[in-house]
């Protein structure tokens, strides 16, 4: 791969970012890449972003709202790289709204699948509805207090998969995850977002992984760990479990998304690089399903 020499000067890549009323902005975010990196877009399905649109409600987490981030968003922030198709991704602020979820899926196109975030007691009516318009797993998200209590997961995570073959997604607090190991593994099938967010967790993130699930590479900005040794250990358990993400806009992360994550994923990989970018996770969310 080439690499910048000391005679070559770095080509700067503006990168787009929201300004602060959440418009599409005009700062740019300057990064360094080589000049070999710029040839070919680098190609992915995006295994976690969320859609965030004035248009639907949104509702306080933890005292916090978050800046609109649209499609047209989404579509600018990504204008660096080939999107194959992409996950959008139930956030703790939108609550058990699905309007925002079923109209983004539309604007995004038949390649873009949906993570909901639904109530203990939604009917088979509604489950079937978002089935049909692309959602494809359930999120529980116990990092932020949850879209539902732990003692209410197994019973929903089985219904949905019983169902439609929905998977369970979780964003999990790095401190429980051990204790919540024993669960999870009764899961039928499962998600841990963000690498399991520090290096605490990782011991049992490994063990989830031997026993078959998958992780997101994502949110590199928010993680607390040492991201490129994760990698490759998750990735010597399992080389199908990795699945990358932007995870735009990135909300309450300390860092931003960058392309220079996609990059440090290709450092790592070199020619398994597509497992993680794009092969692993268009074979789990089951793109082209209806």
């Amino acid at each position: 791969m080439l690499t910048t020499t000391e005679h070559e000067a770095p080509i700067l890549v503006p990168l787009p970012l929201l300004s602060e009323t959440g418009s599409a902005s005009k700062l740019l975010l300057f990064h360094s890449v080589d000049a070999g990196r710029t040839q070919l877009k680098i190609k992915i399905f995006d295994s976690h972003m969320h859609i965030i649109d004035p248009r639907f409600p949104l509702v306080q987490n933890q005292g916090y709202v978050p800046e609109f981030f649209g499609v047209g968003d989404y579509r600018e922030s990504t204008a660096s790289v080939e999107v194959l198709g992409g996950v959008v991704v139930a956030g703790s602020f939108q609550g058990f709204d699905q309007t925002y979820l079923v109209n983004a899926l539309r604007d995004l196109g038949p390649n873009f699948v949906g993570v909901a975030q639904v109530p203990p007691d939604i009917d088979e009516e509604e489950l079937l509805f978002l089935n049909e318009r692309g959602v494809r797993a359930i999120r529980f998200n116990l990092f932020r207090t949850g879209s539902e209590s732990i003692s209410q997961l197994e019973e929903i995570a089985n219904r949905v998969w019983d169902l439609h073959g929905w998977h369970s997604e979780l964003y999990v607090d790095p401190k429980d995850l051990h204790s919540l190991k024993p669960l999870i593994r009764r899961l039928p099938k499962v998600s841990i977002d963000h690498l399991g967010m520090a290096e605490n967790a990782l011991d049992s993130v490994l063990d989830l992984v031997a026993a078959g699930a998958k992780v997101k590479a994502t949110g590199f900005g928010r993680v607390d760990l040492d991201v490129v040794r994760t990698l490759k250990k998750i990735h010597s358990v399992d080389p199908n479990a990795l699945m990358a993400g932007t995870d735009l806009p990135s909300t309450r992360a300390k860092r931003r998304f960058s392309i220079d994550d996609l990059h440090l994923i290709q450092d790592t990989f070199q020619e398994e690089t597509d497992l993680i970018l794009h092969k692993n996770s268009l074979s789990f969310y089951r793109v082209g399903d209806s």
